[in-house]
């Protein structure tokens, strides 16, 4: 009975280390590199790129930083639970086109686009593409129900794809991997995930550190096109390293590098495809989600479509778009706002051109580089040399009233202490009513009190429910059925504590049934009707390039069943 009480006790203790260690491993994944991924498993990186390890604190979860309220990710774009957003947060979600996956049904595809699909041309590119289902799908739905929104990728990516271009082929890389944007984030430099990651290339603040990028309360540098570009190459060369293959690299990009490393271990295989088909073999917590299984053939399919742009009835990529800028060294505690309408700017405009600047005012601790036009260099640098010549633009002037302290002010404005103190030197340490404080205004321009105050009372005028004794944010949400943060945002609350029994509320109708209303609404108004002579040479496929419209639906307007088309034939086409 001892014999068997022994190893009954060792044996739980067994299965508990087990169960403890299975838990480390799974946990490691939401604080890796990238999107959530481990620093686990990692193999030494070549001499040329930077190693993951070397430099770094010995605790993952916390990389070395600055004072914690200068360099809190907490305060990085976006904490989605709580909107609006905070001074500084001027990103904005993954566009659903980026992160929803096509339905799963079988891709309807003109013979044309299958032809395309087996087809290699356009740039040169050196990834050798492979045809699967989940690649169809991709790319049905990026030149069918998504195609406006690729569309608009397309014309935001010219700016940025010929210094992609350039950096990779510079680095050695293919020059695929400058499609690799547009599956992360549709090339949006400001595009945030549910998880932290940010930029166009989508990398979380641990990653963007250990590559050189700088992630704090002044400065995203995930969000700098140029900077994050050799930073992702770096990566990505490091990862085609370790596993010797660009699409376990480019899982390995999406999944994390442990996470890779584990699968592959546990499926006893080294290829992509195998490991995919081998995946449902693994156990739940080791298995490839469903987004990373997806992850190739979706990158697959965008670089198919981006090869064939006028071919599919796209609009051909400008290269010559991408603005001339010189880069300039500014001072610490440089109003940027000052300094952009010294050259005729907005802040909108600035801002495009300066996308990781998070406020309005560069840190005062350092110097750091800024992009001006080349043809409003003159203004800009006579501002720099003489920065009087122009009142404060970038900064909120306080005046101290009876009662404020430092501590007051930095939870009013959201501004840690430390800020206060850099800009206004010694004067912020005893304050005095009467006594003028600077104050960095956020990338947005606004203080944030101010903005929830409009938000609150705007809500306010529109009330149409009274909060009662027993009501939470989430009972009246699913009563709703609105999401939680879609309610907080309508009535300018940036916590679920905010609501109060007796507080009025506007509820938004974000019903499925109004939204489908609203958006057919929405596109019956943009219709337009338009008639074209058939000409000699045209059929339906080019008509329907030529217009950008589906070749069915350029068929059911003008009820045509087959396929041929009589010169000087009149058709009707519904534009929009």
């Amino acid at each position: 009975m001892t014999m068997t009480m022994r190893k009954i006790t060792v044996l739980g203790i067994s299965c508990l280390l087990t169960g403890l260690w299975s838990c480390s491993t799974m946990n490691s994944d939401i604080t890796d590199p990238v999107k959530g991924q481990s620093t686990q498993n990692m193999q030494s990186p070549t001499p040329n790129q930077p190693s993951l390890a070397s430099g770094q604190p010995r605790n993952p979860a916390r990389p070395m930083a600055k004072p914690a309220q200068l360099n809190d990710d907490a305060d990085l774009e976006p904490d989605m639970s709580t909107m609006p957003l905070t001074p500084g947060q001027t990103g904005t979600l993954l566009e659903p086109e980026v992160t929803t996956p096509p339905l799963a049904e079988e891709p309807l595809l003109t013979p044309e686009q299958r032809r395309i699909l087996s087809e290699k041309s356009g740039l040169d590119f050196d990834l050798d593409l492979f045809d699967s289902k989940e690649v169809e799908r991709y790319f049905a739905y990026y030149t069918g129900p998504a195609r406006e929104t690729f569309a608009r990728w397309l014309k935001r990516a010219e700016t940025h794809l010929p210094h992609v271009r350039e950096s990779l082929v510079r680095n050695g890389l293919p020059q695929d991997l400058a499609m690799l944007p547009f599956a992360e984030s549709g090339y949006n430099c400001y595009a945030y995930s549910w998880a932290g990651a940010g930029g166009m290339w989508q990398f979380m603040p641990y990653t963007g550190r250990k590559y050189g990028l700088t992630v704090d309360w002044w400065i995203d540098e995930r969000r700098d096109p140029s900077l994050a570009t050799e930073a992702a190459g770096k990566y990505l060369a490091f990862l085609n390293d370790m596993f010797g293959d660009w699409y376990l690299a480019l899982a390995a990009y999406n999944a994390g590098e442990g996470k890779i490393s584990r699968a592959l271990a546990g499926t006893d295989t080294d290829d992509f495809l195998a490991l995919v088909s081998r995946n449902n073999s693994l156990n739940r917590r080791a298995r490839l989600k469903p987004e990373t299984q997806n992850y190739v053939p979706k990158f697959i399919a965008i670089t198919k479509i981006f090869q064939n742009l006028e071919a599919l009835g796209f609009e051909p990529v400008k290269w010559d778009s991408a603005p001339k800028l010189e880069n300039v060294n500014v001072s610490g505690g440089t109003d940027l706002l000052a300094l952009a309408k010294s050259g005729g700017l907005s802040w909108d405009e600035f801002h495009l051109l300066n996308p990781a600047f998070r406020r309005q005012v560069s840190p005062p601790d350092r110097k750091v580089v800024v992009h001006i036009p080349v043809d409003k260099k003159a203004p800009m640098l006579a501002y720099l040399e003489n920065p009087g010549l122009r009142p404060n633009e970038g900064f909120i002037t306080h005046t101290v009233h009876k009662g404020e302290s430092l501590r007051t002010l930095a939870k009013h404005y959201r501004v840690p202490q430390e800020v206060i103190c850099q800009l206004n030197d010694n004067a912020a340490q005893a304050l005095k009513p009467g006594q003028c404080i600077k104050i960095p205004a956020s990338s947005t321009g606004e203080a944030m009190p101010e903005r929830l105050k409009r938000t609150r009372g705007i809500a306010s005028s529109r009330a149409n429910y009274v909060v009662g004794k027993n009501d939470n944010v989430w009972s009246i949400s699913k009563k709703y059925h609105i999401s939680v943060k879609t309610l907080l945002a309508a009535n300018g609350i940036n916590s679920s504590k905010g609501i109060k029994p007796g507080m009025r509320l506007s509820i938004p109708d974000n019903s499925a049934k109004a939204t489908r209303k609203t958006r057919s609404q929405a596109a019956k108004a943009r219709e337009q009707v338009t008639r074209y002579t058939v000409r000699q040479g045209d059929t339906l496929l080019s008509v329907s390039r030529k217009f950008g419209v589906a070749l069915q639906d350029l068929k059911g307007w003008n009820n045509i069943k087959g396929s041929d088309l009589r010169t000087g034939a009149n058709l009707k086409v519904h534009l929009r």
